[in-house]
């Protein structure tokens, strides 16, 4: 009960950052820039992120613009699009193959079975987490020597957006969820192998002889 207790926290763990891993992927606050004019109605801000920019105006209005090239984005954006959605992918392949590996579940058919599926959903999310957490913190990176850098104008300087703060957050959730699912397959295997099945005694007694002679007939 207690592992199945352990996994069912891992599991919801992988859960929460699956979804804010999905939800980093697709918010367009990677990015923030904020003008402010010298009349109130003149500040905007605008958000740039994975797949699309935006612009808020003071006055409520909201636009948003896909990008549509590929090429024509720098190296670290381009990397973060492809590890997020690399990530996407394999949290979501990990949901299912722990799900199969859960001691809660009855899928997966025999333990050994059930066992080997819950260290590969394992080694799902510790891939998944890892691969959301680099682009992020590189992205963070890029965005801090730009902003420190004197020769960029202050009108170009951005601010870590809530997507990557989001995204960090969710990786590390999944780097946490696949150590405890690869720990507790592990236990489980360590626990078998110390209690191994008992084998019956083996009887020493031998069979009474019908042939042999009773000691009365001596007697």
């Amino acid at each position: 009960m207690a592992l199945a207790g352990v996994q069912l926290l891992a599991f919801a763990l992988a859960l929460s950052g699956v979804s804010g891993v999905l939800a980093a992927t697709l918010l367009p606050n990677w990015k923030v820039n904020m003008d402010v004019g010298s009349n109130i109605i003149t500040a905007i801000e605008r958000l740039e992120g994975l797949w699309m920019d935006c612009t808020w105006y003071s006055t409520g209005m909201f636009s948003c613009t896909l990008k549509y090239s590929v090429l024509a984005r720098p190296s670290h954006e381009q990397a973060a699009r492809a590890a997020m959605i690399l990530a996407c992918i394999l949290s979501a392949v990990g949901l299912c193959t722990s799900t199969v590996g859960m001691e809660c579940t009855r899928l997966g058919g025999d333990p050994e079975t059930k066992r080997h599926a819950c260290f590969a959903g394992g080694v799902c999310f510790l891939s998944a987490g890892t691969s959301g957490l680099i682009p992020t913190v590189w992205y963070t990176k890029e965005i801090i020597a730009n902003f420190l850098d004197l020769t960029v104008p202050q009108s170009n300087k951005h601010e870590p957006g809530g997507a990557v703060y989001l995204g960090i957050i969710s990786a590390v959730l999944l780097v946490v969820s696949g150590m405890i699912f690869c720990t507790s397959c592990l236990k489980k295997k360590s626990g078998a192998l110390l209690h191994p099945c008992k084998q019956p005694p083996i009887s020493t007694t031998q069979p009474e002889d019908s042939s042999a002679y009773s000691l009365k007939d001596y007697v």
